[in-house]
């Protein structure tokens, strides 16, 4: 089976004459039609707001393209709140979902006037101390063994983040008193899940909890934030997830749950990261040798800094051989980088068509937690990354990373040699 492709191999060839491989590559139009789909999908719901996980794919032209088509962006790091700042993206279309966070972040956040979403019932406290209490606040939501995690973010039980059931009842009391004014409530329970009922079941769980939160304390929650987590088909046998039926089955509880207890209208935000980028990323290599021992490999210019996914996770991305798509898959190969680690495999035991030193290999979905993961391991330098613009026109949006870049802050000087 296989994925499709918006440019060819004589287009790539243009590219790598001007910016060598390896690099990520990013489909502009369909980044913003698939943004548009999704608030499309909730157009329904009052105030609906998507903040765009930066953690993903923390590019500023990237931001800005998402800004044009309505988006905000979480934050969840000081350099991410100042990435959203440079792309125009400030105020309250941040939502600033931390961990363990450093006083001078919240004070940052406060200053872009962003959601500040606290994740520990102590965090109310210390940032009245360190940065003042603003008037809208919001608290993550851990449900412990009420609810089921997946695979990569595990049991929420498990789980470093969020308040339990008890303490958020408390939180939004003690904010009040402090002088909170204006409460929002986020989860995140899963990560990359294509089952849309565990989505579903997300709102259906904060919905509950919005009610049981106003009866217990009288406090009405404005905005309710389901988080990201909903996954994208990478093996091309893989259905992508329906947001219509996701959007349908949420304003079915939002009117059942929210309208029926009387306490319309909240918000519906989300925080989806993979699900907006992900699919419209690719990871562009160059065969550079090919190793017959027990083994069939074939050796990339690209390697696990580029694109960790697989070696830490097992994770499956599509490849495809550019000029070959119509081949036949009969060879079977371990596809690699250059790293001294053994997982820096990109695939194992991948069939794929027959591979000659110098081809171009294609390494799909890689627009999410592809270029954001790199690391200078090895001293791996991090690669460039690429805009595919809707006139056809590639724009360098990231230079790649030069030796004197790995090296700039060390002191050779200092050295006594």
């Amino acid at each position: 089976m296989t994925k499709s492709l918006p440019f060819t191999r004589a287009e790539i060839e243009q590219v790598i004459q001007k910016h060598p491989t390896p690099f990520h590559l990013y489909h502009e139009q369909a980044i913003r039609q698939n943004a548009r789909e999704l608030l499309a999908a909730f157009s329904w719901a009052p105030g609906f707001k998507e903040y765009f996980a930066v953690k993903a794919t923390p590019n500023p032209y990237i931001l800005k393209i998402l800004k044009e088509e309505g988006l905000g962006a979480d934050c969840s790091s000081l350099a991410e709140l100042i990435l959203a700042e440079k792309a125009g993206i400030t105020g309250e279309n941040i939502m600033f979902s931390s961990n363990n966070t450093p006083a001078h972040e919240f004070r940052k956040a406060k200053e872009l006037g962003a959601i500040i979403n606290l994740d520990d019932i102590s965090h109310i406290e210390y940032l009245e101390q360190h940065a003042g209490l603003p008037e809208l606040v919001s608290f993550r939501y851990n449900p412990g063994p009420l609810r089921g995690g997946n695979a990569i973010i595990g049991l929420p039980q498990e789980a470093k983040y969020g308040f339990t059931r008890k303490q958020i009842l408390e939180g939004y009391q003690i904010a009040r008193d402090k002088g909170g004014k204006r409460f929002g409530l986020h989860t995140m329970v899963v990560s990359n899940e294509l089952d849309p009922y565990s989505f579903i079941g997300t709102a259906e769980m904060l919905f509950d909890l919005v009610v049981e939160i106003y009866q217990t304390t009288g406090i009405r929650i404005e905005f309710v934030n389901f988080g990201g987590g909903i996954g994208i088909p990478y093996r091309p046998e893989e259905k992508r997830v329906d947001l219509h039926l996701i959007s349908r089955e949420i304003k079915r509880a939002y009117e059942e749950k929210i309208k029926g207890a009387g306490l319309a209208p909240v918000r519906v935000t989300m925080e989806l990261g993979r699900a907006i980028t992900g699919p419209f990323g690719y990871l562009i290599s160059t065969v550079l040798h090919k190793k017959e021992i027990y083994k069939n490999y074939v050796g990339l210019d690209a390697c696990m800094a580029n694109l960790m996914r697989p070696g830490i996770y097992g994770a499956y991305h599509h490849i495809t051989v550019l000029g070959k798509e119509n081949w036949p898959h009969d060879h079977v190969y371990d596809v690699t980088g250059s790293l001294c680690e053994n997982n820096d495999k990109f695939a194992i035991d991948r069939k794929l068509p027959e591979i000659t030193r110098g081809d171009i290999i294609v390494i799909h979905d890689t627009g999410a937690h592809g270029h954001a993961m790199g690391f200078n391991y090895n001293g791996k330098l991090r690669s460039a990354e690429l805009l595919l613009r809707p006139n056809g026109e590639v724009q360098l949006i990231r230079r790649a990373e030069t030796l004197d870049d790995y090296f700039s802050t060390l002191d050779f000087n200092g050295l006594d040699v």
